[in-house]
C-alpha cells in the first residue's frame, strides 16, 4: 500500500471516527443520562488513554507552573465547546448540528484577520457567504418550520470556543508544547469542570444497572472520537501532510449525518442536503487556500522523534 493510499485512509478513518458522537451519545440521552454525566465518564475514560500514549512515546508529563494557568483555561475553553455540542442534540438533529459545528476554520480565519492582522482575503469572505447560505438553508425547511434557536445558539457556541482553542494554542506559550501533552493537560482541566458541574447538579449519572452496555458507549466515546481519531490524524499527516488531513475532516459531519439517518431517523431533504454541501465545500475551500492550516493541525509536533539522548523534558 502506497504512503499516500494509507495517507488518505487514515484521515477518511480519523474524521469518520469523530463524527461517532451523536451515536455514542443519544442512547444516553434516551435514558435520562444529562450532557455533563456523560462528558464527564467521555474525559474520564480519556485520560488514561492519553496519558498511556503520552508514557509510551517516552515524554514526561511534567510542566512549569506558567503553564498551568493557560491549560487550565483552556481546558474550560475546550470543555464548554464540548458541552454547548453535547447540549445542542437535545434541540435539534445531531446530523445538523455536526454540520454547522464544521464551521469552525471559517472562524478561526475571523479571528485571525480581527485580532492578529491576517489577511481576510475574497475567497474567505465568499466562503463564509457561502456557509451562511448553507446554514440557512439547514435553519428553514421546506415546510417553514425552523431550528431551535436556542440549539443553533449551542451549536454557534461549540463552534466559536472550537475555533478559540485552536487560536489559543498557537498563540500562546503553549504552541511549543507536544500537542498530546497539551490535550492531556486539556482533557483533564476539562473533567475537573465537569465534576465541580456534575455534584452542584447533584450527583453523577450513570448508566440504570438493567443495561450495562450503555456503559459500552461511554468507554467507545473515549476511544472512537477521541485516542482513534488523534492517532489517525497523527499518521495521516505524517504521510500526506496537514492540509489534506484538514480537508478530509468534512467526513465528520458526513458520518454524523449517516448515523443520524439510518439509526436514529432524522430526516433528509433535498433543502438539508444542498445546505450540507454548501458548508462542506466553503470549509474546504478555505483550508485548502492553506493560510489557516496551520492553526487547525498541530499534530506533526505530537510524536516528535526523541534524541538518543535523554530529554530533560
Amino acid at each position: 500500500m502506497s504512503r499516500k493510499i494509507k495517507g488518505y485512509t487514515l484521515g477518511a478513518i480519523a474524521a469518520a471516527s469523530y463524527g461517532t458522537n451523536p451515536l455514542f451519545t443519544l442512547p444516553l440521552y434516551a435514558e435520562g443520562i444529562s450532557p455533563d454525566s456523560v462528558l464527564f465518564f467521555r474525559y474520564l475514560f480519556a485520560l488514561p488513554i492519553l496519558a498511556i500514549m503520552l508514557k509510551s512515546r517516552g515524554r514526561s508529563f511534567a510542566v512549569s507552573f506558567a503553564d498551568i494557568l493557560p491549560l487550565a483555561i483552556l481546558g474550560i475553553v475546550f470543555a464548554m465547546s464540548s458541552l454547548t455540542l453535547f447540549q445542542s442534540y437535545n434541540y435539534m438533529d445531531a446530523g445538523i448540528a455536526s454540520t454547522i459545528l464544521f464551521v469552525y476554520p471559517i472562524m478561526v480565519a475571523l479571528i485571525m484577520a480581527l485580532f492578529f492582522h491576517e489577511k481576510l482575503t475574497i475567497q474567505t469572505v465568499v466562503c463564509l457567504l457561502m456557509a451562511v447560505g448553507g446554514i440557512g438553508l439547514l435553519y428553514k425547511n421546506e415546510n417553514g418550520a425552523t431550528l431551535s434557536l436556542m440549539g443553533t445558539l449551542l451549536v454557534f457556541a461549540s463552534s466559536l470556543s472550537y475555533a478559540i482553542y485552536i487560536v489559543s494554542i498557537n498563540q500562546t506559550r503553549l504552541r511549543d508544547m507536544a500537542t498530546l501533552k497539551v490535550t492531556f493537560y486539556v482533557i483533564l482541566f476539562g473533567w475537573l469542570m465537569f465534576v465541580c458541574r456534575t455534584l452542584a447538579a447533584g450527583g453523577i449519572q450513570t448508566p440504570p444497572a438493567d443495561k450495562p452496555w450503555l456503559w459500552c458507549c461511554l468507554v467507545a466515546l473515549a476511544l472512537m472520537p477521541t485516542a482513534i481519531s488523534l492517532l489517525c490524524t497523527t499518521g495521516a499527516i505524517q504521510y500526506i501532510g496537514s492540509t489534506p488531513t484538514a480537508i478530509l475532516g468534512a467526513l465528520e459531519p458526513v458520518t454524523a449525518v449517516f448515523f443520524g439517518v439510518t439509526v436514529f431517523h432524522e430526516s433528509l431533504t433535498p433543502r438539508i442536503i444542498l445546505g450540507f454541501i454548501l458548508i462542506i465545500s466553503a470549509v474546504s475551500i478555505v483550508v485548502a487556500g492553506g493560510n489557516i492550516t496551520r492553526h487547525l493541525t498541530r499534530f506533526r509536533k505530537m510524536f516528535p522523534k526523541l534524541k538518543r539522548t535523554k530529554s530533560k523534558e
